[in-house]
């Protein structure tokens, strides 16, 4: 497993679309080790492979629950139901956070790391995370579908209400303040 570099917005390669895995071998098992050990390095919550600069359809999510890390290969939303605004960060812009509108529920299709198919039916924070992470697949970043972006005070504001995300947003203060 190795550390991989995050790209940051602006930066064109996170506009980009990515393609569809077709190989499930240990070179993708590879790049999801890595994907994961970033994003646990990170703090973040999840991380699509363009981040990495890896135009694949691939993305590793962990909300520190316990329950371990989430990989999604060609994952595809196939049903998604009501609406939530919730604030969002990036690993891959730090600094900003912004409210973005997204489904309340979502379901989605995507393969293991093995190649077989699976479903998965996620709402509130786990919903966000998944079509954030899609969204990024597609090239579409979060600064350019907010429609309100918030300083870092309200930010933090904001996470203190939310116990699920306080943690995470401590965690990114301090390693934005080294």
């Amino acid at each position: 497993m190795a550390l991989r570099n995050v790209f940051n917005y602006p930066d064109e390669m996170l506009n980009k679309k990515s393609r569809e895995v077709t190989a499930f071998d240990d070179r993708l098992w590879v790049l999801l080790d890595d994907m994961h050990e970033t994003l646990t390095h990170n703090e973040g919550v999840g991380i699509a492979a363009v981040q990495l600069g890896i135009l694949r359809r691939v993305i590793v999510i962990d909300l520190d629950e316990g329950d371990g890390a989430i990989e999604l290969i060609n994952p595809e939303i196939v049903q998604t139901k009501g609406t939530q605004r919730e604030m969002e960060g990036c690993l891959s812009c730090p600094g900003l956070w912004g409210y973005v509108e997204r489904p309340d529920y979502v379901k989605i299709r995507y393969m293991n790391r093995y190649g077989k198919e699976q479903f998965q039916e996620a709402t509130d924070l786990l919903a966000i995370v998944f079509c954030h992470e899609i969204d990024h697949l597609n090239g579409i970043m979060f600064p350019d579908i907010a429609d309100e972006m918030v300083d870092e005070a309200e930010a933090e504001a904001e996470m203190e209400k939310n116990p699920r995300r306080r943690r995470k947003m401590r965690r990114k203060k301090k390693k934005m303040k080294r």
